[in-house]
């Protein structure tokens, strides 16, 4: 948590700089997130990739069972 408030702190990952920003600092067009570590913002491309491909997965499943 953040001394200065009872708000947890927040990760993202802003995909126009590939970095990592603490707190919301650029505009949500560029940010994934947000993220309860640094770490976890870090791997936030990963994350979107493994998502994704298990929602085409689920679409797929659902169409081959109509």
């Amino acid at each position: 948590m953040s001394p200065e408030s009872d708000q947890p702190v927040e990760y993202f990952f802003n995909t126009r700089t590939k970095m990592v920003e603490k707190g919301r600092q650029s505009s949500w067009e560029h940010l994934l997130g947000p993220y309860p570590s640094y770490e976890e913002a870090a791997g936030a491309l990963e994350i979107a990739k493994a998502r994704n491909e298990q929602w085409e997965d689920d679409d797929d499943r659902w169409r081959n069972e109509s």
